[in-house]
């Protein structure tokens, strides 16, 4: 449980912050708290500097109940790794079964702290309180954070030891509680990275705990999001977190090269890289039997997680528990053995010119000239309005200026066009076919919108009888769809009810001997629980979407969302009225570019939105 506070009563926060600067110390005193009057909700702490750690206080001597609440909430937003400090505001039976590593409640405004029951007399022992507040996420115990909405309410007791006379904490919920700007404050969001199940690395996986079918093929890094505490030793919760598997959400659709029971060797407590930027990760007798191959996967997965933490580490060294190498990975090495979308440049920013036309601008020219692409689509033959370019840029898809036809074509000169390979029965433009997007392993996804026959489909290699993927669960109509590039999750733009809303699944294939593949979506879940209306949205990163959209009440804005509908750390896209549809690369060195009643702008990194056609539609990068 911890503190964000806005309204009631201002107290100064029982903690001491402590600031390096230049090797020097500084402690800042605290204001005593008041012994009597009514409780109101708890102080917010202001957003703080990065080096800024904060220390919690130890309840003081003759406490009453009102400040051994507070003084505990204030001590769980410190930057105590084990809550050693928060742990003397409870009874010794509380601080042995109080757990809270099994989750985190964010709340809107912070816990407002409610007296539940007083005897009121000076021999009274006991006291009872309710912690409120408005739910706005839960980070559970494998650090996956999930949306929630929803009044909170949970109690606390306090007893007063009849030897001391000291006032503490003997009943709590598990976890912790705090509101939305600690949360901000004391958790960041980290990227750590499993296989998808069907690929395997191009070095070979043999040996592997789960190794997949498919052998020979190059392996594809998939992120998994979670939250960890930003000043406590996020290099070691990163890798603990790494080598406890991937999130329940995430978990059927991907693997992990790392044995079952992998953990750091016993008597490791922190990781720390080498002047040279190499990490040692000491590794229990679990993975002492592991193969060289096995061993470069376990390295990789390490690397592209720290990664996300730090920039400092680019070499990776395993050691078994003995203390012997298992083997050892620089950065370069590991991009030859899985892939990344977020490190997959695109050559071009493609788009439909003002002749119906599939267009490119090169990446990095100044002044931007969009020439026609090679083959049909560039021809001009067949008019389109939008179109989807395959992550390898040597295949594009494009849907007739009607939307009823998809058409797939190789971007060579001389290609030609063929049959559409796929048709809606739409009566309106509205009705039927959506913009299409390839995922990395040459799948085109698309959906049909016809209310007589509403499908999201996927055409293996962008060619042959489409395959109807079932979503179970799926309420409204799909009106967009963005695959990731590693094929096991997919955007989905759903309306229902006048509202427009992105949910994100998670893809399963069922692959049977001799038959085609089941292709399912599954636990949908929100990805911008704060829109209501979302017009536009495009993978912008392993893990982050770009969204334009309106919340209730306000004007169009574009932001960036993480897939577990939790809200990246940076700073926003700048405005931009009338968007209908946004582009982003996964290599965020490239710019945000938008469709607007402006035409296609693009904003490059801390600059304003530019104009690069007054006459085009349809922006967008590979995917």
């Amino acid at each position: 449980m911890g503190a964000d506070r806005e309204g009631g009563a201002r107290r100064r926060p029982i903690r001491a912050v402590a600031y390096a600067a230049c090797g020097v110390v500084m402690l800042a005193g605290c204001a005593s708290m008041p012994d009597n009057g009514d409780l109101r909700d708890v102080e917010s702490t202001p957003r703080q500097d990065a080096q800024v750690r904060v220390f919690a206080m130890p309840p003081r001597e003759d406490a009453p109940p009102v400040e051994i609440v507070q003084g505990f909430l204030e001590a769980l937003t410190s930057d105590d790794p084990q809550y050693a400090t928060a742990r003397q505001y409870l009874t010794p039976a509380a601080a042995q079964q109080w757990r809270p590593e099994r989750s985190t409640t964010v709340l809107a405004g912070g816990p407002d702290i409610q007296v539940d029951h007083s005897i009121g007399r000076d021999d009274t022992d006991d006291y009872a309180f309710t912690l409120t507040g408005s739910k706005v996420a839960r980070v559970d115990a494998q650090q996956a954070y999930t949306p929630l909405d929803g009044d909170y309410g949970e109690p606390v007791h306090l007893k007063r030891d009849r030897k001391t006379r000291q006032w503490r904490i003997d009943g709590l919920p598990q976890g912790v509680v705090m509101g939305q700007s600690d949360f901000q404050r004391n958790y960041m969001s980290v990227n750590k990275y499993y296989f998808a199940s069907n690929t395997s690395s191009a070095a070979g996986a043999s040996g592997a705990a789960d190794a997949p079918a498919a052998s020979g093929e190059h392996a594809t890094a998939v992120a998994d999001p979670v939250y960890v505490r930003r000043r406590v030793d996020a290099m070691t919760q990163m890798v603990r977190s790494l080598l406890s598997g991937p999130t329940n959400w995430l978990g059927p659709v991907v693997r992990s090269s790392f044995p079952t029971g992998t953990a750091l060797r016993k008597g490791v407590t922190s990781l720390t890289p080498d002047d040279q930027n190499k990490l040692m990760v000491p590794l229990n007798e679990k993975a002492s039997r592991v193969g060289h191959e096995q061993c470069v996967e376990m390295a990789t997965q390490l690397l592209f997680t720290l990664q996300n933490v730090t920039p400092t580490v680019d070499t990776v060294a395993l050691r078994r528990a003995d203390g012997t190498s298992l083997c050892t990975l620089g950065e370069g090495r590991a991009e030859d053995v899985a892939t990344r979308g977020s490190v997959k440049r695109p050559e071009f920013l493609y788009f439909v010119d003002d002749k119906d036309r599939l267009v490119r601008i090169a990446d990095g020219v100044p002044v931007p000239t969009a020439d026609p692409v090679p083959g049909a689509l560039g021809e001009g033959a067949q008019k389109l309005r939008s179109a989807a370019i395959s992550w390898d840029e040597r295949s594009a898809a494009g849907v007739g200026l009607d939307g009823r036809s998809l058409y797939v074509g190789s971007l060579v000169s001389g290609g030609s066009l063929g049959e559409p390979v796929l048709q809606s029965g739409g009566r309106t433009e509205d009705d039927r076919l959506t913009t299409p997007s390839w995922d990395a392993r040459g799948d085109l996804w698309v959906a049909d919108r016809d209310p007589a026959r509403p499908r999201l489909l996927v055409l293996e290699q962008g060619a042959g009888q489409p395959l109807e993927v079932r979503v179970p669960g799926l309420s409204g109509r799909i009106n967009a769809v963005r695959v990731a590039a590693d094929g096991v999750r997919i955007a989905l733009v759903v309306e229902k009810g006048g509202k427009r809303s992105l949910l994100v699944g998670r893809i399963e294939r069922d692959v049977r001997s001799g038959e085609r593949p089941v292709v399912s979506v599954l636990e949908l879940r929100s990805a911008a629980p704060q829109l209501e209306d979302v017009t536009a949205v495009s993978w912008a990163g392993d893990s982050r979407l770009v969204v334009a959209g309106r919340e209730q009440g306000s004007v169009q804005t574009i932001r960036y969302v993480q897939v577990d509908g939790s809200a990246p750390d940076g700073p926003t896209p700048a405005a931009l009225t009338g968007v209908k549809s946004v582009a982003a690369s996964a290599d965020d060195r490239l710019p945000l570019v938008a469709y607007s009643e402006d035409g296609i702008v693009r904003l490059p990194s801390g600059a304003q939105w530019q104009q690069v056609v007054k006459n085009g539609s349809a922006p967008v990068y590979p995917g």
